[in-house]
C-alpha cells in the first residue's frame, strides 16, 4: 500500500473538497490510489456533499415524535435549500425517523448524528449526505429538543403540517401528573397550540434571561421618564409595564388564545381542579422552521441586468 501523506490527503481534498477524515478514509479503503479516492469519495456521495457545504440551508422541515408510552417526545430541524425539499419523501422519512429515534431516548446533536439509521444511510448523518447526493441540495442537522416526564404526558403539535409529525411549527409540552393521561393529553396539545401562536420566550418568571429583562425595563423607565412625571409615579409605571411585558413572553402569565383572559398557569391550575391531582407544567420546545438562520437575499432583475452586461461586454 503506498504511504498516505499529509500532500496526499491535501491533494485529494482540493480536487474534492471533502472533510479531511473522509479524504485520509477514502486513500486509506484504495490503498493510496488517488483516482480511486475521487470515485470512493463520489461513490459515498461526499464529494458532492462537500461542494454544496456553503450554500444557506434555512428551508426543510421540522419533525415532531413521542415514545409509544406517551411520556417523552422530541423534536428537530432539519435543513435544506429550498422548500421543495418539504414534498420529498426521501427528506420527509429523513426528519420522521429522525425526530422518532430522538424520542426513543436521550440524545446530544453529536449523538444523534451518529445514532444507527434504517437503510442506506446507516446513521443519521450517513442518511442525510446520501440524500445530499441524491436531491442535490445542501441539507444540515439544526437541533434537537427532548422533553420527558416520569408521570403524566409530553403532547406534541405540529402547525401547518406537510405530512403528519412534519411542517413548519413542530411544539412539545410536558405536564408531570398523576392524572388521567387521555384528558392530560387533551390539555396539552391545547397549551401546545396556544405556544404555537403566542411564541413565548420563557417557561415562568424566574426563567426569563436577566440581560433581556434589564433591557427591557431600561427602555421601559426611559420610556416613562418622558412623560415628565415624578420618580416614584415613574417607578410604579415601570412595575406596571413590567408585569404587561411577563404577560406577553412568559407562558405560564400568558391569556390563553382558546379565550383570551385566562392565564396559562389557571388553565393547569383549574385542569388539576377537575382531575383531582397536581398538574405541573414542567417544560416546552417550540420549534419554527429557519428561525435565527440569516438567508441570502436574491434580486432576480439585479442577476439578470448583471449577465446582460457581461454578454454585451
Amino acid at each position: 500500500m503506498s504511504e498516505i501523506t499529509p500532500a496526499l490527503v491535501k491533494s485529494l481534498r482540493e480536487r474534492t473538497g471533502a472533510g479531511m477524515m473522509d479524504c485520509k478514509k477514502a486513500l486509506v479503503e484504495v490503498s493510496g490510489d488517488l483516482e480511486a479516492a475521487v470515485d470512493w469519495l463520489r461513490k459515498k456521495g461526499l464529494a458532492a456533499a462537500a461542494k454544496k457545504a456553503g450554500r444557506v440551508a434555512a428551508e426543510g422541515l421540522v419533525g415532531v415524535a413521542a415514545s409509544a408510552d406517551g411520556k417523552s417526545a422530541a423534536v428537530v430541524e432539519i435543513n435544506a435549500e429550498t422548500d421543495f425539499i418539504a414534498r420529498n419523501e426521501h427528506f420527509q422519512s429523513l426528519v420522521s425517523q429522525t425526530a422518532a429515534i430522538a424520542a426513543a431516548a436521550e440524545h446530544t446533536p453529536e449523538s444523534l448524528l451518529v445514532a444507527s439509521f434504517p437503510g442506506e444511510g446507516e446513521t443519521v448523518q450517513g442518511e442525510i449526505t446520501r440524500l445530499i447526493a441524491l436531491i442535490g441540495e445542501n441539507m444540515n442537522f439544526r437541533r434537537i429538543s427532548r422533553l420527558s416526564v416520569n408521570s403524566g404526558i409530553v403532547a406534541t403539535y405540529m402547525h401547518g403540517a406537510s405530512a403528519p409529525g412534519l411542517g413548519r411549527i413542530g411544539v412539545s409540552v410536558a405536564l408531570e401528573s398523576t392524572g388521567d393521561t387521555e384528558k392530560l393529553m387533551d390539555l396539552g396539545r391545547k397549551i401546545a397550540m396556544h405556544i404555537a401562536a403566542a411564541h413565548p420566550q420563557a417557561l415562568n418568571i424566574d426563567a426569563v434571561d436577566p440581560t433581556m429583562l434589564e433591557r427591557e425595563r431600561v427602555i421601559l423607565i426611559d420610556q416613562a421618564r418622558a412623560s415628565g412625571r415624578p420618580e416614584e409615579v415613574i417607578q410604579k409605571m415601570v412595575e406596571g409595564r413590567v408585569r404587561k411585558y411577563y404577560e406577553e413572553i412568559v407562558l405560564l402569565e400568558q391569556p390563553f388564545v382558546m379565550d383570551g383572559k385566562t392565564k396559562i398557569s389557571d388553565v393547569v391550575a383549574n385542569a388539576a381542579k377537575e382531575l383531582g391531582t397536581d398538574v405541573t407544567l414542567t417544560g416546552y420546545t417550540r420549534y419554527a422552521l429557519g428561525e435565527g438562520i440569516e438567508k441570502e437575499e436574491s434580486n432576480f432583475a439585479a442577476e439578470v441586468e448583471v449577465m446582460a452586461q457581461a454578454k454585451i461586454a
